[in-house]
């Protein structure tokens, strides 16, 4: 009677696995005929008869695919002028939309941070239209010169009937009646990868074309016509000051960069830390539609003033946690906004935090269950994808976490890419090195061991391993003398994110599940190893620059700080030596208190005031004073 039993239960499980096979392969199919395809790395992802990406929560409510509808996408208010017989006509394609748009000429050539000038005149949009009539730019408001030159560049700003800001915008033309848009550096020119002997200057354009960069007489052309501009410059000599001629038809912008000096050269420089400007209270610049405007011209006004080597910018830019596109890369373009006057010139490098996130977005019918994952396909479609097509940083980086012990799939690309989101840079004899903890992040933090993904603060193996391989390189370089780790969440939290960043209360549980199976590793481990990498196995990390906190404070990190709960039961390191975690998050975002925790006595200087950090390195020595940017009153300091 047993045999017959175990062979009927074979017999079940055979037919049961089958049915489940055949139904994969009907999923699968039906996900690649809606040009869709559910990454390995989840689960519990699936395709309706009708080919809608559907999965369920804890409950079992089957939450489906949407995106959500918005009208404030960067196509909205990019690309809508056209030249007219009394100006420029203003066409937002959406005749609900009212507003007030203001407008100016810009200058290029008095001053070195150029911004539109506005008239005091403003125009209303009705209906989706405005008309700006060029008589208000004639005469005495003419301050460019372009009603003889027949040409010129006007910036514009689009706000709505709630008075919220929504977009900065620019638009080139010619002629004096009628007129003709022609085509417009709509961002940029930004200084990138910045070396001894060479720069890449990027740009967008509002039409394919191939723009030129004139540096000492000699030409740097695009190699085919493009909107995103980037222009490798090379052959120049270090610590040396170029001016730069932007060539687009007609039209010229000149400015100026300095380039590096040789690694090792330990001559003195500054240069400046923060993170977290994503719109913040308050109204007006500081709630630009994503980010604190306001906050981040501040913050490169005085960078620039401090003639700062680089500025170093780590997450939480804008608001994000979007599923539209063009939604991100509204925000995105607000931002870039609000850096680019100094960019011209300043080395200003932006990497990602958990507010970066391009997400995935499933809801039920009723939409009172939400589920968000980092979006797919992950080559083309995610988070980090995204985020590397708007800023230009090294690529020096990990691959992916494709082929790390977890991987389902070993023969294809399941997981995003970290090219242009974990990096480094030198300066002289200083390295910074860029990671990334909200690697394939799924902000649904309860749905991670149902569906997948990575939690907030958690540094995954690959980018574990790449860490070690570069720290290990950089401790035999002798023109390195210090290396500063900057890092979106801190690894010694002091305020509203002790119930996670790589903390969450104590609790060792939390950790990535990939393809349905947790990781080995939990956060706090996760957090050890590499404190152990930075700390014991290097002598020359002086300082790990966090944020994600919305406050400035510092945190001594030695052998006598405290960094376990009192009930800890699992393995524990012990530290060698002492560094600081910086942590700066006042750039503009809505501030966050201080918490008790374990290392509270270790961290001091804690403000809610906006702060950059300024760090002077001279030689072996390290100095770091911090200024409020709104007030210039210093904040606090530290010498290292």
């Amino acid at each position: 009677m047993s045999n017959i039993i175990t062979l009927k239960r074979t017999t079940l499980n055979l037919t049961i696995s089958l049915f489940l096979f055949l139904f994969s392969l009907a999923v699968q199919s039906q996900v690649k005929n809606n040009n869709e395809e559910i990454p390995k790395v989840l689960h519990n992802f699936q395709a309706d008869s009708d080919g809608n990406l559907f999965t369920h929560n804890k409950d079992g409510v089957k939450l489906y695919d949407t995106e959500d509808n918005t009208k404030n996408v960067l196509t909205t208010f990019e690309g809508v002028a056209t030249g007219v017989k009394e100006g420029i006509q203003f066409d937002f394609k959406n005749k609900d939309f009212s507003g007030t748009i203001y407008f100016g000429l810009i200058h290029h050539k008095d001053s070195k941070y150029p911004l539109p000038v506005y008239r005091s005149k403003s125009l209303k949009i009705t209906n989706g239209r405005s008309l700006v009539n060029f008589k208000y730019l004639t005469g005495n408001y003419d301050m460019t010169g372009w009603e003889e030159s027949k040409k010129g560049t006007i910036g514009y700003r689009v706000v709505n009937t709630e008075g919220k800001f929504l977009y900065d915008g620019k638009v080139s033309f010619s002629g004096n009646g009628p007129f003709k848009v022609v085509n417009t550096i709509v961002s940029g020119p930004f200084i990138n990868l910045l070396k001894p002997d060479g720069v890449t200057i990027s740009f967008v354009s509002s039409k394919e074309s191939i723009c030129s960069i004139k540096i000492n007489d000699q030409i740097f052309k695009d190699k085919k016509a493009t909107k995103n501009h980037e222009i490798k410059i090379e052959g120049l000599h270090p610590e040396t000051i170029y001016s730069y001629i932007l060539q687009n038809g007609n039209l010229e912008q000149n400015y100026t960069f300095k380039t590096d000096p040789l690694p090792g050269s330990r001559k003195e420089f500054t240069f400046a830390y923060t993170s977290d400007s994503r719109g913040g209270a308050g109204g007006g610049e500081r709630d630009f539609n994503g980010t604190n405007a306001y906050m981040v011209k501040k913050i490169m006004a005085v960078s620039a003033q401090k003639k700062t080597a680089f500025v170093q910018v780590t997450g939480d830019i804008i608001g994000g946690y979007k599923s539209s596109k063009g939604e991100m890369l509204l925000q995105y373009r607000n931002y870039t906004n609000a850096i680019e006057p100094f960019a011209h010139s300043l080395h200003i490098v932006t990497n990602m935090g958990n507010h970066e996130a391009y997400v995935r977005s499933f809801k039920d019918e009723e939409r009172k269950y939400h589920l968000r994952v980092n979006n797919f396909p992950y080559a083309t479609n995610s988070s980090e994808v995204l985020f590397a097509s708007v800023f230009t940083n090294p690529l020096n980086g990990p691959k992916s976490e494709d082929n790390n012990k977890f991987d389902p799939n070993r023969n294809k690309i399941d997981f995003p890419p970290y090219d242009e989101n974990v990096f480094y840079y030198t300066h002289d004899n200083v390295v910074m090195i860029n990671l990334n903890s909200n690697y394939w992040y799924t902000p649904s933090m309860r749905s991670i061991p149902i569906n997948g993904g990575n939690i907030h603060g958690y540094v995954m193996d690959n980018q574990l391993e790449w860490l070690k391989i570069t720290l290990e390189t950089l401790e035999k370089d002798k023109n390195i003398d210090h290396i500063f780790v900057t890092i979106h969440t801190p690894f010694f939290p002091n305020s509203a994110h002790i119930s996670d960043d790589m903390w969450y209360g104590g609790n060792n549980m939390p950790r990535p599940w990939i393809a349905g199976k947790e990781v080995d590793k939990g956060i706090i481990e996760r957090r050890d190893e590499m404190l152990d990498l930075m700390i014991n196995k290097s002598s020359k990390v002086v300082g790990l620059l966090t944020g994600d906190e919305h406050n400035y404070c510092k945190t001594e990190i030695g052998p006598n700080t405290v960094i376990y709960p009192k009930d800890y039961t699992e393995k524990k390191i012990k530290l060698k030596r002492t560094v600081y975690q910086i942590n700066n998050g006042a750039a503009g975002a809505p501030y966050y208190a201080q918490r008790d925790v374990p290392w509270t006595p270790f961290t001091t200087g804690f403000t809610t005031q906006n702060a950059v950090c300024f760090f002077t390195v001279n030689g072996s020595k390290i100095k770091m004073v911090v200024v409020n940017p709104d007030t210039l009153e210093e904040i606090d300091e530290l010498e290292f």
